[in-house]
């Protein structure tokens, strides 16, 4: 078991790999040639700069039991398909009852912003303290229960 992060502009990078060496866990950070990232933990996946490049090769990466962080619902649904673990970078677990519900808030959001109408659909609020201890408090939930589970 390994934990992949979809590392293009991810916030908790730092949050993962501290819980990730209390459990002695490796960590791929995956990222395109537009993002320069270093790490004294983790092993770093650059790949070609590409539309859904880093998506596509962390889900070719991921096998069962994997843990991938991501904030792509599409790349999450794939992820559980393979057999992994998938978080959201706000702490959100995804699983098989929550990724159809998701997707498809995602499509009719896609559909509201292509309409002709003008909608005013907000983007996502400005990431808090409080969102990094979710995510840490979920993220380290997760690991303990694959790790039982194994």
């Amino acid at each position: 078991m390994r934990i992949l992060v979809d590392a293009d502009a991810c916030p908790v990078v730092n949050q993962v790999e501290k819980i990730a060496q209390k459990y002695h866990m490796p960590v791929t950070l995956l990222c395109d040639t537009n993002h320069i990232i270093r790490s004294n933990y983790s092993e770093i996946k650059t790949v070609s700069a590409g539309r859904d490049a880093v998506d596509f090769a962390l889900v070719n990466m991921c096998r069962t039991n994997d843990i991938a962080i991501t904030q792509d619902y599409g790349v999450a649904a794939m992820v559980l398909g393979k057999g992994g673990y998938c978080i959201h970078q706000s702490g959100k677990i995804f699983t098989d009852n929550n990724i159809e519900g998701l997707l498809m808030d995602r499509h009719l959001s896609k559909k509201a912003r292509m309409s002709k109408r003008k909608n005013h659909i907000k983007g996502p609020k400005k990431r808090t303290l409080q969102d990094d201890i979710n995510f840490e408090h979920s993220f380290e939930k997760l690991i303990v229960s694959v790790l039982t589970n194994e």
